[in-house]
C-alpha cells in the first residue's frame, strides 16, 4: 500500500495504521479490524444499559416500566445477532473494501482532518435518516410487514442488541443507508463534481461514521431516557425516547436519526398525543401527591 505521508510527518495514530497493513493484504486487514470494531462497539456500547437493567435507581428512566426483558429474550436475541453477523453482514464488511478501493478510496496516512470528518458524517447522518424513514415506512406495508419487518419487532420493548435484530433481507436494505451513502457521497465528489481529490472517502472517516451509527441504533433501542440522553439537549434527535414508541405502538416514528421527517409527514401525531397524556398524567399525580 502506497504510503502518502512521511513517518517525519504522521503522528502516532497514523504510524499504527500503517504499520497494520504493511506486508499484509489490506482486504484481509480492513475486513478483519473493521469486523471486530463492530462486534467490540455494538456489543460493548450495550453493556451499560444492560447493567442498568439490575440496578432499581434507574428504572425510573425506562420507558416501558411494566414490560421486563428476561435473561431468555437477551440470550435469543445475541444468539440471533451474532449468526446475522457471522453469515450476513461479516460478507459484507469485507467486501466493502475492494469495491470502495476501485472507486478511489483513501486508505493509507494522513488521515483527513477532522472538520471535514465532522462535515462528511453529517452528510452521512442526513442522507440515512432519509432514507431509513422512508425505506423504513415501506417496510411497514402489510404484505413486507408480515414477511419480513415483523422480526424486528418480536420485542415490543427493546434493548440495545436488538438493534440489529431483523430479517437478512431488512439488514441489507436498511445497511445501505449506512453504507450506500457514503460511497454515493464519494462517487459524486470524485466524479460527478470532480472536487478536490483531499474530499473524497477515507476509510478511517468511514469508520468514525460506523462506530456513530451503531452507538445511534444502541440508544434508540436502549430502552432509556435519560436527562442526560442526547435528545434533551438537541431538540431534533430522536433517540430512544423517540423510537421506543415505535416498538410499543407498532406504528409511526420511522426515521432513525432526527425528528423532522416524521413531524413533516405527519407520522409522529399519535406519538406526540400519548407524550402530552403522558405529561399530563405525571402531573395530575403529582399535585395529588402534594396534597
Amino acid at each position: 500500500m502506497a504510503t502518502a505521508a512521511t513517518p517525519l510527518e504522521m503522528n502516532w495514530l497514523e504510524m499504527k495504521w500503517e504499520q497494520m497493513y504493511e506486508g499484509r493484504n489490506p482486504l484481509i486487514v480492513t475486513g478483519v479490524f473493521s469486523f471486530l470494531m463492530h462486534e467490540f462497539v455494538y456489543f460493548g456500547r450495550f453493556i451499560p444499559f444492560l447493567i442498568c437493567d439490575f440496578i432499581p435507581y434507574f428504572q425510573q428512566y425506562k420507558l416501558q416500566e411494566a414490560k421486563i426483558n428476561t435473561n431468555e429474550d437477551y440470550w435469543k436475541c445475541t444468539k440471533k445477532v451474532l449468526y446475522a453477523h457471522f453469515v450476513f453482514e461479516g460478507p459484507l464488511i469485507f467486501l466493502f473494501h475492494p469495491f470502495a478501493t476501485i472507486l478511489g478510496m483513501k486508505v493509507s496516512a494522513p488521515f483527513p482532518a477532522w472538520q471535514q470528518m465532522l462535515t462528511q458524517i453529517v452528510i452521512f447522518f442526513i442522507f440515512e435518516d432519509f432514507f431509513h424513514y422512508h425505506m423504513h415506512r415501506f417496510m411497514h406495508w402489510p404484505p413486507f410487514y408480515k414477511k419480513v419487518h415483523k422480526v424486528h419487532h418480536e420485542y415490543a420493548a427493546p434493548f440495545g442488541i436488538a438493534a440489529e435484530y431483523a430479517h437478512p433481507i431488512e439488514t441489507m436494505i436498511l445497511g445501505f443507508g449506512t453504507v450506500g451513502g457514503p460511497l454515493l457521497y464519494h462517487a459524486a465528489t470524485t466524479f460527478v463534481f470532480k472536487t478536490d481529490p483531499s474530499w473524497g472517502l477515507h476509510l478511517i472517516t468511514m469508520l468514525a461514521w460506523i462506530v456513530l451509527r451503531l452507538f445511534q441504533a444502541i440508544d434508540a433501542h436502549s430502552g432509556y431516557d435519560f436527562p442526560w440522553s442526547l435528545c434533551h439537549w438537541v431538540p431534533f434527535w430522536a433517540g430512544a425516547e423517540h423510537h421506543d414508541y415505535h416498538h410499543q405502538a407498532f406504528i409511526g416514528n420511522y426515521a432513525s436519526s432526527f425528528r423532522w421527517w416524521d413531524y413533516l409527514f405527519g407520522t409522529d401525531v399519535k406519538y406526540r398525543a400519548y407524550r402530552k397524556r403522558q405529561a399530563e398524567e405525571k402531573r395530575k399525580l403529582k399535585m395529588k401527591k402534594s396534597l
